[in-house]
């Protein structure tokens, strides 16, 4: 595989580590007024940060502002999370309205346990459950959004994501990751409901489930 169209290669990595310091360059200020919203709606911890698993099954800490109240996982529905959930705050609401909570993982690319375009990061619990060919979603870095994400979200079932991974793990070049970048712009536009069809799912059921602080 070429170095141009290599989805662990130099050139992707130069593409994302010029992207993620262009846009908390450009956005500093919206970052600050972020995490400001969430301490005076909820007090700290302003970030919430989970152990994911990044390439080749290496965990690492994932960043997000927090959305809910402190502890959601050990209140009501637990690992549950749907549409007016009333473990989301205020703030919580407008950030996940317009993906703002997800601007920390700006750092995640900066210190290389993310892309900017890629599967996005999954639980170890959840990890556990794939299939050797499902393991390949695993070859590259985790993103901040990817084919999955411009292709149905939510709406699309756990196997469906994975198999879309796949897809564009082996028809990767940069070209693809322009092209996805602009689309999960018009889909941040669109006024519909960020949670997507059958969002809230019995935990314990891998193919499905969504951990209370993970929308996307």
């Amino acid at each position: 595989m070429s170095g141009l169209c290599d989805p662990n290669g130099p050139v992707k990595r130069a593409f994302d580590l010029l992207w993620a310091t262009a846009s908390l360059l450009v956005l500093w200020p919206i970052l600050v007024l972020c995490a400001l919203a969430v301490y005076l709606d909820d007090g700290r911890p302003v970030l919430y940060v989970q152990a994911r698993v990044g390439r080749g099954g290496r965990l690492f800490p994932f960043f997000k502002f927090r959305t809910m109240v402190r502890n959601a996982e050990r209140i009501g529905a637990g690992y549950e999370i749907e549409e007016r959930d009333p473990r989301i705050t205020r703030t919580g609401n407008f950030l996940r309205r317009w993906s703002l909570d997800e601007l920390p993982q700006l750092f995640n690319i900066l210190r290389g346990e993310m892309s900017v375009v890629g599967p996005r990061p999954t639980l170890a619990y959840q990890v556990e459950t794939y299939t050797p060919h499902q393991r390949r979603r695993l070859e590259v870095r985790p993103g901040l959004t990817g084919l999955a994400q411009v292709s149905g979200r939510n709406r699309l079932t756990w196997p469906e994501r994975i198999e879309l991974d796949i897809h564009y793990i082996d028809h990767y070049t940069p070209w693809l990751d322009l092209v996805l970048i602009a689309r999960t712009f018009g889909i941040l536009l669109d006024a519909g409901s960020v949670y997507g069809e059958g969002w809230a799912r019995r935990v314990g059921d891998p193919g499905h489930s969504k951990p209370s602080e993970e929308r996307s």
